[in-house]
């Protein structure tokens, strides 16, 4: 390791933001012998007193600036004097410059980390400084002062960083799901979403949309968010199987499931199930919330269209493929009003929808306890063997136990709060629900949801 002193880089293609989304941090370390050989060729003492007469003058408009930060660090005896001097053209095409000045002292071993940290803005990059020596540790904010012209912190134009794939312009390429099927089991495969809300960074994909596959083509349980995401989806399939899609199941009303039945409409003219809801409460041209939440390049060419049946008994059976797929719908209000779930029995496969989800919080803000309690019943009552839940990872027998667990303890605490005297007002904190507070959404779910059972079984009560 070369000898390095503690030093403030500021490099030409680097950006300082204040805030930062979804980032990767890399490190570089620059020693002084780099700097100064990079400074002997950029800057010229002229430069310097110009920019400091700038200063003087307080000038920072027609984007040309100059910005001086100053603060004296005391390492092991050792001072240095960090100064950081900005200015750009009027075109922006200027690079930032940096000056540093250092008194004689004996050669201390240290060195610089800069860690360049890119965020979702494909325009922005934060530049984290860290500073080592021995156990002292300081941030650059920690030595950057005041700033000329009331200016609180320094910034510099850069050049674009390199656009990530996850955040391309939504006028350029479609954004890239980076979709990849896992088999849960024999000719059964899932596309499992993040443990998260719906985001721009993700557009939509912490749903799960799952195929089943047949001698006479593919059998879908949830179209995803959007078209593209559908589109991307199918595509992915097409390694595996070139064949058709020939039904479609929406399993609720919310719309990060169903955003793409347009696709399968339109390439393949697909059986598009689900409940009556969808064709009820949306239409083309509504702003749902996927419009308002996706990236544009991830919900464009995304349209609303209406469902083909609405099987409101309690079990609907189509064949494909030779084999028999039984639909069930359920009788009263569970995820949502009304619920859908697919049961294939020569496979022993549920498609269980939202009614199961694992690994985070489920959301009852449209349903019902003890609706999503007679789910799990009906659902326990079949013989399976596979559960692909709506949200989740885990496939197995123990596919449904979180939720069998969630639901049943909301049920008794609530209920037990509720005779001890609990009301709305304090119903949240009587009921924690802690087994769960490691569990993706706890925090933005749980007390909701523990609200909701409080209204459904005073509800109960006055009945």
């Amino acid at each position: 390791m070369k000898k390095t002193t503690i030093l403030s880089v500021v490099a030409s293609s680097l950006l300082f933001v204040s805030s930062i989304a979804n980032a990767t941090t890399t490190t570089k370390i620059i020693t002084v012998n780099e700097l100064k050989a990079q400074l002997k060729k950029e800057i010229k003492s002229e430069l310097l007193q110009e920019l400091k007469a700038e200063i003087a003058k307080g000038a920072n408009a027609n984007a040309t600036a100059a910005i001086q930060a100053k603060k004296t660090l005391d390492v092991k005896h050792k001072k240095y004097t960090f100064d950081k001097l900005y200015k750009s053209t009027a075109t922006g095409a200027g690079a930032a410059k940096v000056v540093h000045s250092e008194k004689k002292s004996e050669t201390k071993t240290s060195k610089v980390k800069i860690s360049k940290t890119k965020t979702s803005d494909s325009k922005s990059v934060k530049v984290n400084f860290k500073l080592e020596s021995g156990h002292e540790k300081a941030s650059i904010s920690e030595i950057v002062g005041k700033v000329a012209g009331g200016a609180s912190a320094a910034k510099v134009v850069a050049t674009p960083a390199k656009k990530a794939a996850s955040s391309k312009d939504a006028s350029g390429d479609v954004f890239d799901y980076k979709l990849k099927p896992k088999a849960i089991g024999k000719d059964v495969y899932c596309f499992f979403g993040a443990l998260d809300k719906p985001t721009k960074e993700n557009a939509g994909f912490m749903v799960n949309s799952c195929y089943v596959k047949t001698k006479e083509g593919y059998w879908v349980m949830g179209t995803g968010p959007s078209y593209e995401f559908a589109k991307q989806s199918y595509e992915a399939m097409q390694k595996i199987a070139d064949l058709p899609v020939k039904y479609i199941v929406n399993s609720h009303v919310h719309d990060d499931h169903w955003l793409g039945n347009d696709f399968f409409k339109k390439k393949f003219n697909a059986t598009l199930i689900g409940p009556e809801g969808i064709n009820t409460n949306f239409k083309e041209g509504d702003k749902t919330r996927m419009y308002k939440m996706l990236p544009a390049n991830a919900i464009k060419g995304t349209h609303i269209i209406k469902l083909d049946e609405t099987p409101d008994k309690k079990i609907t059976k189509y064949t494909l493929g030779g084999e028999e797929f039984q639909v069930y719908a359920m009788p009263m209000k569970a995820h949502t009003a009304k619920d859908l779930f697919v049961y294939i029995p020569s496979r022993k496969v549920i498609l269980a929808g939202d009614l199961i989800m694992n690994g985070r919080v489920n959301s009852d803000r449209d349903g019902s306890v003890m609706g999503e309690l007679m789910a799990i019943e009906m659902m326990n009552n079949l013989e399976w063997e596979v559960l692909a839940p709506g949200h989740g990872l885990i496939t197995d027998k123990t596919a449904m136990d979180e939720t069998i667990q969630y639901f049943t303890l909301m049920k008794e605490r609530v209920q037990a709060a509720m005779e001890d005297g609990a009301d709305s007002t304090d119903i949240t904190d009587k009921v924690k629900l802690e087994e769960f507070k490691d569990k993706a959404m706890y925090d933005i779910l749980n007390a909701r949801n523990v609200g909701y059972a409080y209204d459904e079984f005073e509800m109960l009560d006055d009945e």
